[in-house]
């Protein structure tokens, strides 16, 4: 009896022996980039500054049984491409030991991605270890390696782990042998502009580990044949409710879904004025890889808005023809203005600015096809009116108060003081019939007005100077 109890103990306790391994989450490595370049401002600190902060809040979201590691590289000679120390092995389970080296170190030097990923992915081979590897770099190989071609041979010989590359304040250019090095580290490439993007990027690369398969849901996001970067939300089917959040980075992205149905929601991140794409009812099989191509297809309507021929300031509000629901909206300062929306039918919807009058200007059923840019103008009509106040030969303060002939509506008002720069004073009106009131300010003049008929035409001067 007591021999067949002892043996349900040791199976129960070898049982959650397994269990826990299996729930043991791989090693985390942080390659941490200590170049010269660190220094440099951004949003009004250092980015080593900036750096310090977000891996600092990164790191402590980990779970505390977490093993994470650090290497630095460029942080104690200048000029060294062999420059890279293991700072924090890669066994290690303390948060704050990784944060405190962090804190520590002080960038000098230069940027060997490639030889820092050799070191990285050496000590797993050694190991046996198998680990997720997130390196930070503000700046390029500077020291003649090729991490591409590394990661790919490393890879090729069967060495386990997932390489995800954070580009810190990186251009565009800059980014191209960073993306390479990603893909066959089955991992992601991110740009991180500033210190909310470290930390979004920092967040879902510790999320997306070696332990986790590269997924089974592929998407690539396109506007007019160009990849862009866009925010894909998975969502359970026919809810807001959240299941993961992905972001492409202009490149493809494969997204772990376990199996089921669910809604995807695309959101463009580089023009806002798209709306966002609904996929319902997307079933997944984890057993299946299913690669799909979104395009928002997007058109551009470029508008350039006019007074007499000239340049005018004008403001645009886009809306959709069907649902009058506002899609765009900009200023053109007298400059064209370029929006880039869904194909659909819309009004437009113009308001010239510093005119007085019917100002307004609606363009409806414009339409607007995919890949298609279309080049729109308004001509908006006014003529001048320049009304005064004097005494004789001395300018007087008087208010002037223009309304529509016909239907009494007020359409301007001012004071002409007795300035010769406003007095008299000039209104820019939209053509037609007004009625023009003038009063004097002062006392002396209690009781006095002048009201008159005004008729307004296109690109022409009417002026008028009431003597009290």
């Amino acid at each position: 009896m007591k021999s067949l109890l002892f043996q349900l103990v040791f199976v129960f306790l070898s049982m959650n022996v397994i269990s826990q391994e299996i729930k043991q989450s791989s090693p985390i490595l942080l390659i941490y980039d200590a170049s010269g370049s660190m220094w440099a401002q951004m949003e009004g600190k250092t980015r080593v500054e900036i750096a310090r902060e977000v891996l600092s809040t990164s790191i402590n979201k980990l779970p505390d049984s977490q093993q994470i590691g650090l290497i630095a590289y460029g942080h104690r000679q200048k000029g060294d491409c062999k420059d890279v120390e293991y700072l924090v092995p890669l066994a290690n389970s303390d948060k704050t030991k990784v944060i405190n080296e962090i804190k520590k170190v002080k960038p000098l030097g230069m940027t060997p991605l490639a030889y820092s990923a050799a070191m990285a992915i050496n000590e797993l081979k050694k190991s046996g270890t198998k680990a997720t590897i997130i390196l930070v770099t503000d700046g390029i190989e500077s020291c003649d390696g090729n991490i591409c071609q590394f990661i790919q041979q490393a890879k090729d010989a069967g060495i386990d782990f997932k390489l995800h590359i954070i580009g810190f304040g990186l251009k565009e250019e800059e980014t191209t042998e960073l993306r390479c090095a990603a893909k066959p580290g089955e991992g992601q490439y991110f740009d991180a502009l500033n210190s909310d993007g470290l930390l979004t990027a920092l967040d879902q690369a510790t999320t997306e580990t070696v332990d986790f398969p590269a997924g089974n849901y592929g998407i690539k996001v396109k506007l007019n044949g160009e990849l862009i970067d866009a925010l894909i939300q998975v969502l359970e089917a026919g809810t807001h409710t959240k299941v993961s959040l992905k972001r492409t980075y202009r490149d493809s992205v494969l997204i772990s879904l376990p199996e089921g149905i669910y809604d995807l929601k695309i959101q463009a991140l580089e023009n806002t004025n798209l709306e966002p794409i609904l996929l319902s009812g997307v079933s997944a099989d984890p057993d299946e890889i299913v690669y799909r191509e979104i395009s928002f297809d997007g058109g551009k309507m470029v508008w350039t808005t006019t007074n007499n021929g000239k340049p005018w300031d004008c403001s645009i509000k886009i809306v959709d023809s069907e649902t009058q629901r506002s899609v765009a909206a900009g200023r053109s300062y007298g400059e064209p203005k370029e929006f880039e929306v869904n194909p659909g039918t819309y009004d437009v919807v113009l308001l010239a600015l510093g005119i007085s009058g019917e100002k307004e200007v609606t363009k409806e059923k414009v339409v607007i096809r995919a890949g298609e840019s279309l080049s729109l103008n308004h001509d908006f009509q006014t003529g001048t009116a320049k009304i005064g106040a004097v005494h004789g030969s001395e300018l007087i303060d008087a208010t002037v108060y223009i309304k529509e002939a016909t239907s009494k509506t007020n359409v301007a008002g001012m004071r002409t003081y007795t300035a010769q720069s406003s007095n008299p004073r000039e209104f820019i009106l939209t053509p037609g019939d007004y009625e023009v009131t003038v009063t004097p300010v002062d006392r002396a003049y209690a009781g006095k007005k002048a009201v008159f008929q005004m008729k307004v035409s296109p690109g022409k001067t009417v002026e008028k100077t009431v003597d009290f």
